[in-house]
């Protein structure tokens, strides 16, 4: 059997389910109503299968016409993303995105993407917005939003990683030089640690063992902080020992002025996802911007990888 004969039919079979009996189907379709039935009578010979039940007042879906409508509604719906896409391929990308992210990983790693983005597509506009706080996306009309950890199962939403962001522990030179380096986790007791507090909560440094345990270091402190980026400042100057996000030093670490210490205990990991409104069809400034995160932030992955 051909593609075409697989499919024929299959439109008009949707369309008399949808709408409740072959007339209202025929008056859509701009058919009569025999044609209608004709056509679904030939589908049904060529399945062997009986679709509707029907009487003079009645129709309904037989549990094999049921279980035929939800596969074709669904092929229908691919072939009409399809169709779309193509559309989409053939326009220009435009119109305002509107973004809700992280503020520090907002500000150092997905802001730079969507900027570049909206240099190269003119008609892109951008509206950005940077919080720590998760809000509805749905109900404050955003198109993108980049979480810190993987959302949970909705049928109102769309979600893919983009990266597993990983922290190292480092001190700078002049700090181990004088203090010494700890050599297993148990010893940053006897350090001092610049820590990140966030609401009056202490964010611990947890490590994960060789067999997947999980261990949380004891921590000595007198400075503790609610900025990453103030944390780093700090740890630069030799003030003590910092849990940092790998993205945020890189620099420094491949220039020497902060070393990464305890590299052989990895600290537990977490993943970032971009998350948007579930749709048939998404427009193409969304998933031009989502393949552009995709596709930059590959980086961020890579420092684990050498």
């Amino acid at each position: 059997m051909s593609i075409r004969d697989s499919i024929e039919g299959i439109p008009v079979f949707v369309a008399a389910v949808e709408a409740g009996s072959f007339s209202k189907a025929a008056e859509q379709l701009a058919l009569s109503r025999s044609a209608v039935g004709k056509t679904v009578a030939r589908l049904e010979d060529r399945l062997g299968v009986r679709l509707f039940q029907r009487t003079t007042r009645t129709q309904r879906l037989t549990e094999e016409g049921e279980i035929y409508y939800e596969r074709c509604l669904k092929a229908l719906n691919e072939l009409r993303t399809a169709e779309a896409l193509l559309e989409n391929a053939r326009q220009e990308i435009n119109g305002r995105l509107r973004v809700t992210m992280p503020m520090l990983f907002g500000r150092f790693c997905i802001a730079p993407v969507l900027l570049e983005l909206a240099s190269k597509y003119k008609n892109l506009e951008l509206d950005l917005h940077f919080s720590d706080h998760n809000v509805d996306i749905i109900e404050q009309g955003f198109d993108l939003a980049i979480r810190n950890h993987q959302p949970g199962v909705s049928n109102t939403i769309d979600s893919v990683k983009l990266i597993t962001q990983r922290k190292i522990i480092c001190a700078s030179p002049e700090y181990l030089e004088t203090h010494g380096q700890p050599k297993c986790p148990s010893d940053l007791k006897d350090h001092h640690s610049l820590v990140f507090i966030y609401k009056g909560q202490l964010y611990p440094w947890t490590f994960t063992n060789a067999d997947g345990s999980q261990m949380t270091a004891p921590l000595t402190y007198r400075m503790q902080f609610n900025s990453y980026e103030v944390i780093a400042d700090a740890v630069a100057r030799g003030y003590g020992i910092a849990c940092l996000p790998d993205w945020l030093i890189r620099k420094q670490i491949q220039e020497g002025t902060l070393i990464q210490i305890l590299d052989s205990y990895p600290l537990t990991e977490f993943e970032t996802y971009a998350i948007w409104p579930a749709a048939n069809f998404q427009p193409l400034k969304l998933v031009t911007a989502v393949a552009a995160l995709r596709e930059n932030l590959k980086w961020i992955d890579h420092l684990h990888n050498k």
